[in-house]
C-alpha cells in the first residue's frame, strides 16, 4: 500500500516470523547459540522462554533454517492444545513416520527404531515444541519419557521447549520436578531497550529496501514514541510503526511525526487513559488511503490517454 510511495521493495513490518527480518541483538545471539549448541552437543533438553512478541517463534524459524541441509531431522510442533496421543501422532508424523491409527505403544516402538537408525548412522534428530506452555502436565511428562530414548553415551532425541515465561513457572511445579532436573540449557528473550528498538526499525527498513534516507522515516522523537507505547515488543513495534506508515502515507508525509504514534497507539488501546475515540482512526485512515489510492489510478489512466 506504502512501498511504493516511500520507495521499499517489501513491507517492513509484517508480523510474520520471517528470518531474512532477523534483527540480531545480543540476546538473540546468545539464544541462538544455546539452542544450536544444545541441539549439536546432544544435551537432551533445552528451553526458549520470553514474553508475548518478544520473538520466539521466529528465532525457532531460525534455529530450523540453520538446522536445514544438515544432518539435523527434526519435528515442528506448533499445535500444544493435543492429548498425548495427538501429540506423538503428530511427532511422528512430522519426522516421517506412519502414525495414523495407531496406538500409543506402536508410536513408541516407530520412534525408537527411528531414532536408533539414526544415531547409527552418527545423524542428530531435534524435536522443537512452540507454545509449550499450553501443554498439559501430562504431555510434558509423556516429552520427558521421550528422552529415555537414549544409550548409554547419549540422548536419542534433542527437544527444544519455546513457550511464555508461563512454562519456567510450570517447570517449576511439583510435579515436573524430573523434567526440570534433565534441563540442560536454558535461553530468555527480553523486550528491546530504546537502542535496540531504534536499530531495529531501521534494520527493518533497510531490509526492505529503505535507502539511507531511512533514518529519516521515523525520527528520534517519533522512535522513543514507539519505544513507550510498545515497550520494546517487537511484535507491538511492527503493528505501531506499519499504522503509523499508513497513516503518514494517507497524509502525504515524508517522514511519520509523534502525533501519528499517538493516534495509533489510541486506536489500538494502548495508551490506557486516554479517552477513547468516538470515530474509529483506522477506520478513518483506510478511508483516506482508500480514496488517495483511487485518486492516484485515476490520474495514472489519465495519462495513459
Amino acid at each position: 500500500m506504502y512501498t511504493d510511495f516511500y520507495k521499499l521493495n517489501r513491507n517492513p513490518f509484517e508480523i510474520t516470523p520471517d528470518p531474512y527480518f532477523l534483527y540480531s541483538t545480543k540476546k538473540h545471539k546468545e539464544a541462538l547459540a544455546a539452542l544450536y549448541y544444545g541441539v549439536r552437543q546432544h544435551k537432551g533438553f533445552v528451553v526458549l522462554t520470553g514474553e508475548v512478541g518478544t520473538g520466539k517463534t521466529l528465532l525457532i524459524r531460525c534455529l530450523l533454517q540453520l538446522c536445514r541441509g544438515t544432518d539435523i531431522a527434526s519435528a515442528y510442533v506448533f499445535n500444544s492444545r493435543l492429548s498425548t496421543l495427538e501429540f506423538l501422532q503428530y511427532a511422528a508424523t512430522d519426522f516421517g513416520l506412519s502414525a495414523s491409527g495407531k496406538h500409543k505403544g506402536e508410536i513408541l516402538h516407530d520412534l525408537n527404531r527411528y531414532l536408533l537408525g539414526r544415531h547409527q548412522k552418527k545423524l542428530t534428530t531435534m524435536m522443537v515444541v512452540d507454545e509449550a506452555h499450553h501443554l498439559s502436565t501430562e504431555v510434558l511428562e509423556e516429552i520427558r519419557l521421550l528422552t529415555n530414548l537414549e544409550t548409554a553415551e547419549e540422548k536419542l532425541l534433542q527437544i527444544v521447549l519455546v513457550g511464555q515465561s508461563e512454562l519456567s513457572d510450570k517447570l517449576d511445579s511439583h510435579e515436573l520436578r524430573q523434567l526440570k532436573q534433565r534441563i540442560t540449557l536454558r535461553a530468555y528473550l527480553e523486550p528491546l531497550d530504546l537502542e535496540n528498538t531504534k536499530g531495529y526499525i531501521q534494520c527493518r527498513l533497510q531490509l526492505a529496501g529503505a535507502s539511507s534516507e531511512a533514518k529519516n522515516l521515523f525520527p528520534e522523537e517519533t522512535v522513543e514514541r514507539i519505544h513507550h507505547y510498545s515497550r520494546g515488543i517487537p511484535r507491538l513495534i511492527n503493528t505501531i510503526s506499519d499504522n503509523a506508515m499508513i497513516t503518514a502515507f494517507a497524509r502525504q508525509l515524508t517522514s511519520v511525526p509523534p502525533s501519528i504514534i499517538d493516534e495509533v497507539a489510541d486506536e489500538l488501546r494502548l495508551n490506557v487513559g486516554r479517552v477513547v475515540r468516538s470515530v474509529s482512526v483506522f477506520e478513518a485512515r483506510k478511508g483516506a488511503v482508500q480514496a488517495l489510492s483511487v485518486g492516484q489510478s485515476l490520474l495514472q489512466l489519465r495519462h495513459q490517454y
